[in-house]
């Protein structure tokens, strides 16, 4: 089986260097194992290797098993400043899942907000009480049997924030050990009149089916002008020296968008994705 590589550059200039991560890897040192292969590493190896890059600073990051966009730092003073433009909220994120269920709404916005429980398995929980606020916007993309195509652009940037906030609204992702089911994608699930195999059947999607689809930074570079894009406005479209960052979907994730586009009559995603 041919081995898909850990990541693919998207973007790189003096300043950062953005890459499409596969899923399965994590961003940044695990707390409890220090050892195994990680996103910051190989990229700043591979820089090293090409053109004498020394180190790279994690600006964000998303989860493990969640593929796409991610972006690094090739110095202290752009961590510093994109590191602030997260936390102010203002980048721009959008994000494709696949999940169960056939929503009843169009559109729609979660704002329930979320903290992290503390227990091993590492959940964030909805709690009023205690949980910080947390906004995401969600528009159905289509859908082929029991599954649907979702885009997401989260305002806020908490942990696991759009699997907890889709598995509320009765979708969970496809493929979610902890808000979902585990449960492999198959085609013969929704495909009409599936004459396969069910014994050699392969799975279209055996990982968490979310995926970090773009990203609108804010002007970084030395000079450019201080305004921002608002996170929770309508279409990407910053001002003078932001930067649009889109990451295409990983081949797996494709491959199940076009199984449901077909069943289905009708595409869901801009050709771009």
């Amino acid at each position: 089986m041919k081995q898909i590589a850990p990541f693919a550059i998207l973007f790189e200039d003096e300043y950062i260097a953005a890459v499409n991560k596969a899923a399965g890897i994590p961003v940044s040192p695990d707390r409890w194992d220090d050892t195994k292969d990680r996103l910051d590493k190989l990229v700043a190896g591979f820089l090293a290797g090409r053109a004498g890059e020394k180190r790279l600073y994690t600006v964000h990051r998303i989860d493990q098993d969640t593929s796409g966009l991610v972006v690094f730092a090739k110095d202290a003073e752009t961590h510093r400043l994109l590191s602030k433009a997260f936390e102010d909220r203002q980048v721009k994120k959008r994000y494709i899942a696949v999940v169960h269920g056939r929503p009843g709404w169009e559109e729609t916005v979660c704002d329930l907000p979320l903290v992290p429980n503390g227990n091993k398995r590492h959940l964030t929980i909805i709690d009023k009480y205690r949980g910080k606020k947390s906004l995401t916007r969600f528009r159905v993309l289509g859908g082929a049997g029991s599954y649907s195509a979702i885009e997401a652009v989260p305002a806020t940037g908490r942990t696991h924030q759009i699997r907890v906030h889709l598995a509320h609204l009765g979708c969970p992702v496809v493929c979610d050990p902890l808000y979902g089911s585990p449960k492999s994608v198959l085609l013969s699930s929704f495909k009409r009149n599936w004459r396969g195999d069910p014994l050699a059947e392969t799975p279209l999607l055996a990982r968490l089916g979310l995926h970090a689809a773009e990203l609108e930074l804010p002007p970084y570079r030395p000079g450019s002008p201080a305004e921002a894009p608002d996170p929770e406005g309508g279409e990407f479209s910053g001002p003078p020296g932001a930067l649009r960052l889109e990451a295409p979907l990983a081949r797996d994730m494709a491959a199940l968008i076009k199984q449901m586009e077909k069943q289905a009559g009708k595409r869901f995603m801009n050709e771009r994705f």
